[in-house]
């Protein structure tokens, strides 16, 4: 039977005659912070004091033992490493085992009988980067660092989200794989389902010891109660699984997540050799990328059901990879499945995620769009590049594949795109830069090697280079236009097939800025705040957005942190709600973005600490299966009501007229019907209707617990009364740090927003944003509010008060 030995402990890490421990899983700059080498680069500017670290070599060091490479119960033993980050050369009692150049890929080395100094040199990456570059020739890209030139997560080297935090290091497992006659080295499980019969197809490669080779071994799965047997005297073996009535794996919201258990098992002569395990599911999907009257669409088809995607695209969650435990993996992603996402896209400027990843993603019913690792450059695709690609895409499609979630497989973010209008041909003046990857190499290994999922070229992608690649007439578009030069409301200008990027920025949480900004009274403009924002003339779109809503607030910073919170959320809003209004032509929408992997202003739902911005309960509310909405339109506003729930959804809305001061203007009753899956669109009755321009009445409408708000006038336009409100706090039982805060309106209060944050520092809020009309109340429950008083509660009170 094989064992493993994980070699976690006894590491140190060495750089010019400095000694320190080393953590393994890890990094270099983990290890220099644990040892107080340097400062966090997440506090204040020190992003700038720690540069040096990613231009250095390093070396890690620990004693290899006689005893564990030399045990006579094995005749093999591997030394294995799962990831290392990037540029390394490995050598065991001073004799050189090999070199990578690959941070996504495993590397196994066979240690048999040899014992000594084991060291893991890393050289720079900016020294490979430029050793690639000076063979292949310049490329451009759209940031001034060399990611392009080496297979590393391109994200390490700064994003306009993210750091410049050049990492080396073991980033995943270390470990001895001790083995006799045969062991399984490479399992494909092909899963396929017909009606409610499940086939399950097992590619399965092995490895031989010298003694091994040719002995008779026997291949033993099961699954669900059905076995399949096979023998081999060869280097592979594929063994058929016929499984009756399986019950269907769901995206959430559209069924259950049942996960099959698979054994396999590798024998010789009756003695266990290797076992494999893993869980599965059953599930069909296609992508329905047919033309039609509008241009070419992009639906994806689950279980022969077609499905609006409710996505949200996901960065690295930590700039140092290594310290995304599985506990962070599952928190962040039940975070996520509770803002009612059902997709979530990894996007291919950072990392294939560790298997605990989409192991959460399988039992969450979280549909995974996993990118290859090619982002926002052209990439050459001479050697030594092309054949790391390759290797890399092997290694990852056959890791990643038995998982039920993963969904579809996409070439690159926004390269095919780039290359038309990025200026990127007249400088590229022939040479390669990607396209042999995306409509070449990279289909083809998916096709050979995980034909049950469809694959994409790239995203944004039309299909063809007949059309624009971003053309939102066919197929996937990224909508950035507007946060970048026009207001919000323009969402509305165009109904895309399929939306996989857009989104708009704001600031973390206080809290979150006062960690990251010491010492700082933090300011738009003030020097921690800008060095945290890292987009171009970030803090000018910001403003530049709020002043189209708002008088952009002068010397008032917690105004200004609550406005920009208030926009993001309204930003977002504004084209989902217009996008699910149009389906089934727009059939999608992947939010950018969920998460954070630093304290910063960005598009993030989720900040870098971890806190809930405004925008995530947005998302709840926009994601759920039932949406109702006021669309604006040249002869009127138009109620939609937008059901991707699976039975009808029948209610009777409420549609008032109200006057800024509180009154009643005029109110009607509609039932309505939308059928599971559909949208219904109603003209909103001339006598609830706004005057054109209006700035002193606004129409809302309610349903099932449900709200819907129109107005005819920007904010800043608006005839706000001063808003008035009460609040009581009420302990929830024995909880004293458990509080429910009941405001109740008396005026109109638009847009209320209790920021927990600010009571303290870990206090959280069961809810966002709140319009009350006069006389209404909400109860916002509080956890972690460490006995905080009502004056409190209320300083962390905002909403929109008038220009």
């Amino acid at each position: 039977m094989k064992a493993n030995a994980q070699l976690s402990e006894g590491w140190s890490l060495e750089n010019e005659g400095t000694r320190i421990a080393a953590q393994v899983p890890g990094c270099v700059h983990a290890d220099l912070l644990a040892a107080d080498l340097i400062p966090n680069p997440f506090i204040g500017r020190n992003e700038q004091d720690i540069a040096w670290v990613g231009r250095r070599a390093w070396t890690y060091t620990r004693d290899l033992a006689a005893d564990n490479t030399s045990d006579p119960a094995f005749e093999r033993t591997d030394l294995v490493f799962d990831g290392l980050d990037t540029v390394a050369r490995i050598a065991l009692d001073g004799q050189e085992l090999g070199r990578t150049r690959n941070m996504h890929r495993a590397y196994r080395f066979d240690v048999t009988g040899r014992s000594g100094e084991l060291s893991v040199t890393f050289g720079s990456a900016y020294e490979e980067a430029a050793t690639v570059k000076a063979l292949t020739g310049e490329r451009p890209n759209a940031y001034p660092e060399p990611f392009q030139y080496i297979r590393k997560m391109a994200c390490s080297f700064g994003w306009d989200w993210g750091p410049t935090v050049v990492t080396a290091g073991m980033w995943r497992s270390v470990r001895l794989e001790r083995w006799s006659t045969a062991r399984i080295a490479r399992v494909r499980p092909l899963v396929t389902v017909d009606g409610t019969r499940g086939r399950v197809e097992l590619r399965v490669d092995l490895d031989r010891t010298t003694t091994g080779a040719g002995r008779r071994l026997a291949a033993h799965a099961t699954l669900a109660g059905t076995t399949a047997v096979t023998e081999t005297d060869g280097d592979s073996v594929t063994l058929v699984l016929d499984v009756p009535d399986v019950q269907l794996w769901w995206p959430r919201g559209h069924g259950e997540q049942p996960l099959y258990e698979l054994e396999l098992t590798l024998t010789a002569d009756g003695e266990q050799l290797d076992t494999w395990h893993r869980r599965l599911g059953f599930r069909t999907v296609e992508i329905d990328r047919s033309p039609d009257e509008t241009g070419t669409g992009f639906t994806f088809v689950v279980n022969g059901e077609r499905i609006f995607v409710r996505g949200v695209n996901w960065i690295p969650d930590d700039v140092l990879p290594s310290r995304i435990t599985p506990e962070r993996y599952r928190t962040r992603l039940e975070q996520t499945a509770a803002a009612n996402v059902d997709l979530v896209r990894v996007w291919g400027g950072g990392i294939y995620e560790d298997d605990a990843f989409y192991d959460v993603c399988d039992e969450l019913g979280l549909m995974v769009w996993q990118d290859f690792l090619f982002a926002c450059a052209a990439y050459p695709e001479e050697q030594p590049l092309r054949g790391e690609v390759e290797a890399e895409a092997r290694d990852n499609v056959v890791r990643l594949m038995p998982h039920a979630s993963l969904v579809v497989w996409n070439g690159n973010n926004e390269n095919l795109w780039g290359f038309r209008d990025w200026e990127w041909e007249d400088a590229l003046e022939g040479n390669s830069w990607g396209e042999g990857y995306y409509l070449g190499l990279l289909p083809r290994v998916v096709a050979e090697l995980d034909p049950t999922r469809p694959y994409l070229a790239g995203s944004p992608w039309s299909g063809s280079w007949d059309h624009h690649p971003n053309d939102p007439d066919h197929g996937t578009h990224h909508s950035w236009e507007v946060w970048n030069r026009r207001d919000f409301t323009e969402y509305r200008a165009d109904v895309p097939r399929f939306v996989s990027e857009f989104g708009w920025q704001a600031p973390p949480a206080m809290a979150t800025l006062r960690r990251a900004l010491p010492g700082e009274e933090p300011a738009p403009d003030s020097p921690g705040m800008l060095h945290h924002q890292k987009a171009e003339d970030g803090n000018g779109k910001l403003n530049r957005g709020l002043a189209r809503h708002f008088t952009l607030p002068e010397g008032d910073f917690d105004r200004w942190h609550y406005l920009t919170q208030v926009v993001q959320a309204r930003a977002v809003a504004t084209g989902i709600e217009h996008w699910r209004a149009n389906w089934p032509r727009c059939a999608g929408t992947i939010v950018w973005q969920i998460n954070d992997c630093w304290p910063v202003s960005s598009w993030a739902a989720i900040d870098g600490d971890g806190r809930l911005k405004p925008l995530y309960h947005e998302l709840r509310r926009l994601y759920a299966d039932r949406l109702l909405t006021l669309q604006p339109r040249a002869e009127g506003p138009e109620l939609v009501l937008s059901n991707q729930g699976a039975t009808a959804w029948s209610c009777e809305v409420t549609l008032r007229l109200m006057h800024a001061d509180g009154t009643l203007g005029a109110r009607v009753h509609l039932p309505v019907t939308a059928g599971a899956h559909e949208t219904v669109r109603l003209p909103v009755p001339p006598e609830v209707t706004p005057a054109a321009g209006s700035a002193k009445e606004y129409l809302v409408a309610d349903a099932d617990g449900l709200r819907a708000l129109h107005f005819e006038a920007r904010d800043k336009d608006f005839a706000y009364p001063e808003p008035r409100f009460d609040i009581a706090v009420e302990t929830v039982g024995q909880e004293r740090d458990t509080v429910d805060v009941v405001v109740t309106a008396l005026t109109l209060v638009r847009d209320l927003l209790l920021q927990p944050d600010r009571i303290a520092p870990d206090a959280r809020a069961d809810r966002g944003l709140i319009t009350l009309l006069p006389g209404e109340s909400t109860r916002i429950r509080v956890h972690g509010t460490q006995g905080a008083g009502a004056n409190t509660v209320r300083s962390a009170l905002f909403c929109v008060e008038p220009a």
